[in-house]
């Protein structure tokens, strides 16, 4: 079972070893180093301390063990922009889909969004089923990412053009 929580000081350790290797690869950074860990997590805590509350930074653990990060941005007051990445040893394992599923339902649920966003590195399609798999739907192309939403309800996004495009 994956959960999802608010990430604590002791998680540095965890977040960095999320963030290192193969995960780092599409993100377009190197591995974080300790101190930057650190700093992520004090900035995530930050942001859930936050009133009103614009961005939520979640830890998806299972077993006890902190194996990756879930993001929600808030762009909008009913438009949210997911992110997330995962430990390279816990790929594959339906992990990355659950915690995503969770934080639509969050988003959807809790916070009252209409619409989710996401977007994936072109060369990595596993990020892409990941989205497919929570629900969103592939709408195109958007500043060489590929673009996905999900509506709640699960109605599929309306597709967009190659980029640039611009929300109505």
């Amino acid at each position: 079972m994956t959960v999802l929580r608010e990430l604590v000081r002791s998680d540095a350790p965890a977040i960095r070893r999320v963030f290192a290797g193969a995960s780092v690869t599409y993100l377009g950074r190197p591995a974080m180093t300790g101190p930057e860990a650190e700093e992520y997590v004090a900035r995530a805590m930050a942001w859930s301390a936050a009133d009103p509350v614009e961005q939520f930074a979640l830890g998806a653990e299972t077993g006890g063990e902190l194996i990756g990060i879930v993001r929600l941005r808030l762009v909008t007051p009913q438009y949210g922009r997911v992110g997330y990445v995962f430990r390279e040893d816990r790929w594959g394992s339906g992990h990355a889909t659950r915690a995503v599923r969770e934080l639509s339902a969050f988003a959807f649920g809790t916070l009252g969004l209409t619409s989710l966003g996401a977007r994936h590195h072109p060369n990595n399609p596993a990020s892409g089923r990941v989205l497919t798999k929570a629900g969103f739907t592939r709408t195109g192309v958007l500043n060489g990412m590929i673009a996905y939403e999900r509506l709640r309800g699960g109605e599929a996004g309306v597709p967009i053009g190659p980029a640039p495009c611009t929300r109505k």
